[in-house]
């Protein structure tokens, strides 16, 4: 089954390559609270998850490609940032803490400075949980 079109014209739908579909569910469905909208396997050798961001016409799409093909390592910084209002934000810090996941130090000052809190995901990306 070929991957979802978007949903209408003007959305987004970024993609990154994955070491594990399974541990990325679970961190961006199950602890972040984003939805899950799709999945597929096998199209075309490769295999994924889509979930969508607060408005569902942005999308993050996560590949596992063929066995074998090395994954890239993020760098300091590669960061996906979600601005989020104070309630639905401590809850995903209290659901990733109780996970056994820890914040991490921002490289930048800058989230330190507005408040923020940064975990890293499976692959090592780092999430930025920044008030609106």
């Amino acid at each position: 089954m070929p991957p979802p079109s978007p949903p209408h014209p003007g959305s987004v739908r970024i993609a990154r390559p994955t070491r594990s579909l399974a541990a990325v569910a679970d961190f961006y469905s199950e602890l972040v609270g984003l939805p899950q909208l799709s999945s597929f396997t096998d199209h075309d050798g490769f295999s994924g998850l889509i979930v969508g961001l607060p408005d569902q016409a942005h999308q993050l799409e996560f590949l596992r490609g063929p066995a074998g093909e090395p994954v890239p390592r993020p760098t300091a910084e590669d960061l996906l940032v979600l601005y989020l209002p104070s309630r639905g934000r401590d809850e995903i810090i209290r659901r990733l803490t109780d996970a056994g996941r820890r914040p991490v130090a921002p490289r930048n000052p800058f989230w330190d400075r507005i408040g923020a809190v940064l975990f890293e995901d499976p692959d090592g990306y780092v999430l930025v949980l920044a008030p609106e």
